[in-house]
């Protein structure tokens, strides 16, 4: 909601400053999103008098005027139709510079002198009306346009929240300074009644559905003339987000704006039958609304109708075919009260969201209907002359009764922490405009206004109890808080570690969305018995690309890889602790399991001036394991060839890892073919997928002290050739079972493969780490062990010492 400040200043004293009234508002609720000035730049604007009008000898469409600005006259060169003697307008002096940026200077126009420029309203940014120029009530020439029109504001932008629609006008905020403030309102002048004939002379109003339509009152103006709206109208709806059409239609939105209260005026001499029925639409039916749209409605839409058919959707849009034009002369004002929930329906049916909707969607003010159309009534007659019709239409089978409401003084301070008095509650809820009653000492009986469509239980007052005597002064409290005999989940803890590791190793924790797309296995290239395709469909998916739940965790992270490539970041660490779904055949429920997923891309190492760039490879992405693995609790892990294919992974780089009797899960390069299927097929990714049930029964969770060494280790280098397709970690297993309880640890240091080795053959270098721990080893022993080691290694693998 936008409020002017000079609008709310008129039914409401107001010394604050723009800011301390932002904070006085937000402190009771309403909070203040934006505050914008407008107007304050317009100080140099002057305000002349045109003297004499006379035709531009060069051009058939400009005129030459003669302008008083105050003790001087100038020669002005202007093409606006209304350019006429004795007009007042703002004039731009040379060297001023206006709202659009533009600075005036003086010159000549098609041969002729111009010292200044007259200007037209949205030239001062004012409104959006282009017509001619701005005319202005007579006053002294030479005044500061600020200083005459009262055109310097301020707009408070306030978030109203939707339990209170009071405060979606003027009034209703106004309402919430005074309160705040300990001053009253100033309401508008009213002008009920009419001296025109009798409006049930003159038209009918029947309502055939009161649920939809509580209350429903019509009143009429005859012979009003339509035309634009004055300044100071169309300038208050610009500020307040409202385009000017013209005086009729101008009147509806500004009482809407000022009073909270809808509105809509029909063509009387348009409407059949000269009657209004309210009644709900036909399925199917079809309607052109003002913004020339045909519409489907349901059974459901509640519609205005005359004699003939349906002349609006109540609550929502008028329709084409009873809409104002300028040659309407008699008027037929609705002012009525609609059912939030019908409203709310039809507009979400019709997709169709108004300012009217909008209000009538969170409630009006039953009781303020009649006050609302005789405002708009009396400020029609005095923008459009004519004359009011007496009396109203009003169908009201119901009467709105008040909800009595006991505040209990001892529970409210109890609830609010709070120390106050009857006497201080009972004022602030007179304050706010609502009745209150002293029962006893500890009780007082309120009655909320009908505009306080939001108070129907004792909490409801507590609340406004709080706002009136400040949030600010609720003291802080810590409640007490039992402890629950209900332990955490086991995911929650073992998620929590997971996240501290990866972290601390460079990762970033991802979250993708568990609904993702059936082709997500095509991706990954998974065959048509796979588990991956073992999809669970969503009943309501919102699209197709969200129309069933996960089964891997690896397109989602891949997605995000493709995302942030796209935007030139290469370098990602990224992980994802999520739950997989698979459906489940006879089961109504799928099996959901716990995974953690990580990937790599990019390189290793950016280029410097120091190294050429490190690309990334399978090596780092199981070091990363390796370390994720030790942190966890693991450490006694294998990663063997991969017998089978996994989806997903290239299989000539791709390792299964397992613990125990376990296998913890798969660790690889991403198959080329999934990274052209995103379209980032020139970066090399490499992840990791592990089972978190797994890693579960198989973490050591204990912290154990392990002393330091006492005695010292013996190192011994080991280089051998082998058959390439002879692994590492056979080798590894080898030397740790041969050399028995002295191989403290076994370490690769180097690999190779190229030209100087036989085809088929690689050389692999280790170090071995001999330590007892109860003596210093003697090196002969060392040596006659280490040979045992070697000979083991090559009776296993056909491995043979390297030469030199």
């Amino acid at each position: 909601m936008k409020a002017s400040l000079n609008w709310l200043k008129e039914y409401v004293d107001i010394s604050q400053s723009p800011e301390e009234l932002a904070q006085i508002l937000t402190m009771v609720g309403l909070e203040v999103e934006g505050l914008e000035p407008h107007g304050a730049g317009l100080d140099e604007i002057v305000v002349g008098r045109i003297l004499a009008v006379w035709p531009h000898p060069g051009a058939d469409r400009l005129s030459l005027c003669r302008v008083d600005v105050g003790g001087r006259e100038l020669h002005i060169v202007c093409g606006a139709p209304n350019a006429a003697e004795g007009v007042f307008a703002p004039v731009a002096l040379p060297g001023v510079r206006l709202p659009g940026g533009m600075k005036i200077k003086a010159g000549k126009i098609r041969g002729e002198l111009s010292e200044g420029v007259l200007l037209a309203e949205d030239e001062l940014g004012l409104t959006e009306d282009h017509t001619g120029i701005m005319e202005l009530d007579p006053c002294k020439p030479g005044s500061r346009l600020i200083d005459v029109v009262p055109i310097v504001d301020h707009v408070l932008d306030i978030s109203i929240t939707p339990n209170r629609p009071d405060c979606a006008c003027i009034i209703g905020i106004a309402r919430e300074i005074a309160a705040a403030l300990g001053t009253t309102v100033r309401k508008p002048v009213l002008r009920a009644g009419g001296k025109g004939p009798g409006i049930e002379s003159l038209a009918q109003v029947e309502v055939q559905d009161a649920i939809g339509c509580p209350r429903y009152v019509a009143g009429m103006i005859r012979g009003v003339a339509v035309c634009k709206s004055p300044f100071w109208m169309r300038y208050r709806l610009l500020l307040c987000g409202m385009r000017a059409i013209n005086n009729v239609v101008d009147v509806t939105n500004y009482v809407l704006l000022e009073m909270g209260q809808p509105l809509h005026a029909f063509d009387y001499h348009r409407l059949g039958g000269r009657r209004i029925v309210v009644r709900r639409s036909l399925e199917g039916e079809r309607f052109v609304t003002l913004d020339g749209e045909s519409r489907t409605l349901s059974g459901e839409t509640l519609m205005i109708c005359d004699g003939d058919g349906p002349v609006a959707i109540a609550g929502i849009m008028g329709g084409l075919n009873s809409e104002i034009v300028s040659e309407t002369q008699d008027v037929l004002i609705e002012s009525a009260c609609f059912d939030p929930v019908t409203i709310r329906r039809g507009s979400k049916f019709l997709g169709l969201s108004t300012e009217a909707s909008y209000r009538f969607e969170r409630g009006t003010d039953i009781e303020g209907a009649p006050d609302a159309l005789w405002r708009a009534l009396g400020l029609m007659k005095d923008l459009g002359g004519g004359e009011m019709a007496s009396g109203s239409l009003d169908v009201y089978p119901r009467p709105y009764q008040a909800p009595e409401i006991v505040l209990r003084v001892e529970r409210t301070n109890r609830f609010l922490g709070s120390a106050l008095s009857g006497e201080s509650m009972a004022r602030y809820l007179r304050n706010l405009e609502m009745r209150v009653e002293t029962m006893d000492g500890d009780r007082l009986r309120v009655l909320p206004p009908a505009f306080r469509v939001d108070i129907s239980r004792e909490v409801d007052l507590m609340e406004e109890v709080a706002r009136a005597d400040g949030y600010d002064r609720i003291p802080v409290t810590v409640p007490h808080v039992r402890p629950s005999a209900e332990r955490d989940a086991p995911e929650m803890p073992l998620g929590a570690e997971v996240r501290r590791i990866m972290i601390g190793l460079g990762f970033s924790e991802v979250i993708t969305y568990s609904f993702v797309a059936p082709t997500s296995a095509d991706l990954l290239g998974a065959s048509a018995d796979s588990p991956l395709r073992a999809f669970v469909p969503l009943l309501n998916p919102l699209t197709t690309e969200q129309s069933v739940l996960r089964t891997s965790l690896i397109p989602g992270l891949l997605g995000a890889v493709q995302t942030n490539v796209f935007q030139q970041e290469r370098g990602l660490r990224l992980f994802e602790w999520g739950k997989v779904f698979t459906a489940r055949e006879g089961e109504p429920l799928p099996l959901e399991r716990l995974r953690l997923a990580a990937v790599m891309t990019g390189p290793l190492h950016e280029k410097t001036w120091y190294g050429e760039e490190t690309p990334v490879d399978f090596y780092d992405i199981k070091g990363v394991l390796e370390a994720f693995l030790r942190g966890f609790g693991l450490g006694s892990c294998r990663f063997d060839r991969a017998d089978d294919a996994f989806p997903g992974f290239d299989p000539r780089v791709c390792a299964v890892v397992t613990c125990g009797e376990d296998r913890l899960g798969v660790v690889g390069k991403v198959d080329k073919r999934a990274m052209a299927a995103l379209d980032i097929e020139r970066e090399v990714a490499y992840c990791f997928d592990l089972d978190a049930e797994a890693l579960a029964r198989q973490a050591d969770r204990r912290r154990l002290f392990q002393p330091l060494a006492k005695f010292p280790a013996v190192y011994r280098d080991i280089s051998m050739i082998f058959d390439s397709d002879v692994e590492s970690a056979r080798v590894l297993d080898i030397i740790r079972a041969s050399g028995g309880k002295w191989v403290e640890s076994v370490r690769i240091f180097d690999l190779y493969e190229g030209e100087k080795m036989p085809p088929g053959k690689k050389a692999l270098a280790v170090r071995v780490c001999y330590r007892s721990g109860k003596k210093t080893l003697d090196g002969a022993a060392v040596n006659a062990l280490h040979e045992k080691v070697i000979a083991a290694i090559g009776q296993g693998t056909g491995g043979r010492l390297k030469e030199g």
